[in-house]
């Protein structure tokens, strides 16, 4: 059911959160709790969450977590229902839609579950819940802030940020003290090998900002041997002005370090949603997805948007008419990002 009025709510409402994944997005939704912690300082929010999340969310002042894997077994589902058998909630947040997630929410007792509007509500999440917030073709975290509205929530400044120790932010600065500036992270690696750029541009990208700028670069991804390999190679062209990093890093000592650089130049990836939480400059590729969907929140100045002219030359349609989800998933469709273009933005971001 579609909400045109607020949900009323008693004076101290139990609040269950439910997003396991992914690190961006998770990113995003705390920015929401932040949102709602503000709107109802009265409510108890539980975050149920993974332990890849945990690791990156904990910390947040007056946010309850319960730490699960993601379910792969009967085993694992029975052990998340045992676990919430005698919990109650008066409302549940459902602000994840995948077949596995889903499953879990009957387990959740509350006599509201606020879930996706039936357009986004993928593998039958609408199944699951009573209540659905409004479709709008919007950005990711915008779509979590229509959660907390229809539970009375008026639109205010959204805070991005991430709670960090001290020893996160000293490892960062430790990490790259001897950098010469302006210090460039590159996070060359997304989750879907479709959103990377191709190696060899960033390479040039990296020769000529060193030359040109005497650019200093930080190389940040993931444990896979693809992503360290990637970030190996970009990290030999860079050589004395490089650092490779990637694969080396928690979640928070990841946020932490691109608090510490001048921008980052990355794909369609969590870095981007990290980076933008630590007020960095972003240049972000685009040609997969488009950024209105999961671009830095509210900063696009730096981005490079080339999603319309891949939708126009493998979809053979107009950007604009298309569906808010249409994905280019063809192999080249990043290769519609030029190297100039990159470069451009590079120079308008250190001329600033």
């Amino acid at each position: 059911m579609i909400l045109k009025s607020p949900i009323q709510l008693g004076s101290h409402p139990q609040i269950a959160i439910v997003r396991f994944s992914a690190l961006g997005d998770l990113a995003l939704v705390a920015a929401a709790a932040r949102q709602l912690q503000r709107c109802l300082p009265a409510a108890t929010l539980t975050w149920i969450t993974s332990p890849l999340g945990y690791a990156l969310l904990h910390g947040i002042e007056g946010v309850q977590f319960e730490v699960f894997d993601k379910p792969d077994s009967l085993a694992d589902y029975r052990a998340f229902y045992r676990a919430f058998k005698h919990r109650r909630f008066d409302v549940v947040l459902a602000m994840q839609a995948n077949l596995r997630i889903n499953l879990l929410y009957p387990a959740l007792h509350a006599p509201i579950k606020i879930g996706f509007d039936r357009t986004r509500a993928r593998e039958g999440q609408w199944l699951f819940f009573n209540h659905a917030i409004p479709f709008k073709n919007e950005h990711l975290l915008d779509s979590f802030l229509a959660f907390n509205r229809l539970l009375g929530c008026i639109p205010a400044p959204v805070e991005l940020n991430l709670p960090l120790s001290a020893d996160d932010t000293v490892w960062a600065q430790a990490a790259v003290q001897d950098l010469p500036r302006p210090l460039i992270a590159i996070h060359p690696c997304s989750s879907k090998l479709e959103r990377n750029w191709p190696l060899e541009r960033m390479a040039e990208v990296i020769r000529v900002a060193a030359e040109n700028w005497q650019c200093s670069f930080i190389f940040t991804g993931g444990t896979s041997l693809y992503e360290r390999e990637t970030c190996r190679q970009l990290a030999a062209v860079a050589g004395e002005r490089g650092r490779d990093l990637c694969g080396l890093t928690t979640p928070k000592q990841l946020t932490a370090l691109l608090g510490t650089v001048d921008a980052l130049i990355a794909p369609d990836t969590a870095a981007v949603h990290l980076a933008r939480a630590m007020n960095t400059p972003v240049i972000g590729l685009y040609a997969v997805a488009p950024p209105l969907l999961s671009g830095p929140y509210q900063h696009n100045e730096f981005i490079v948007n080339r999603y319309p002219e891949a939708v126009s030359r493998f979809l053979g349609k107009d950007a604009r008419l298309v569906a808010w989800n249409t994905r280019v998933h063809h192999p080249d469709a990043m290769c519609c990002i030029e190297i100039a273009d990159v470069l451009e933005q590079l120079s308008r971001l250190l001329s600033r």
